[in-house]
């Protein structure tokens, strides 16, 4: 009887340590996001405050003064408030697909985006390419999220296309 339970025991031991491998490499790669995409002057988001796009009318500039270190970035923000919230969950207000566009994710490509052309759906930021795709991709918000987070796993490592390949 001992024999048994040993056995169980190990069984039980061996499942439960790669649970914990398995969720270990799960929390890992929600923590090593992709780099965003960054503008000229290199800042995600145009140097927005992209907590102020899921608090605010319109996207808030970022100030030099109040910055946060997430991904190897460095994220702008409008107040101390903000950064302190974007601190303590940065997954929650960094944009999806890493601030690319969310429509030409859609189409299978991996473009820039306009930190203009946004939307906030169930608490995630998108953006898109310009005012224009912004429109074209809110006819089917539904669709175009599966499609670009199907095609998403496919582009994240790649650079970014020049849109004017295929708009």
């Amino acid at each position: 009887m001992t024999a048994f339970f040993t056995a169980k025991f190990v069984v039980r031991l061996g499942l439960g340590l790669a649970n914990l491998v398995l969720a270990a490499l799960f929390l890992a790669g929600i923590a090593d996001a992709g780099e965003p995409y960054l503008d000229r002057d290199g800042r995600p988001v145009g140097g927005h405050d992209v907590v102020s796009y899921h608090t605010s009318d319109a996207p808030l500039p970022g100030l030099d003064s109040i910055t946060a270190e997430y991904n190897g970035v460095t994220w702008y923000f409008a107040t101390e408030d903000n950064r302190d919230l974007f601190v303590a969950n940065p997954a929650r207000y960094a944009p999806a697909y890493d601030g690319h566009c969310a429509y030409a994710l859609a189409n299978d490509r991996k473009v820039r985006s306009d930190p203009l052309a946004y939307r906030v759906v169930d608490g995630v930021l998108y953006m898109n390419f310009s005012a224009s795709i912004q429109e074209r991709w809110e006819r089917d918000i539904p669709g175009y999220l599966e499609q670009s987070e199907a095609n998403w796993p496919a582009h994240e490592g790649e650079p970014a296309a020049s849109p004017r390949r295929w708009f």
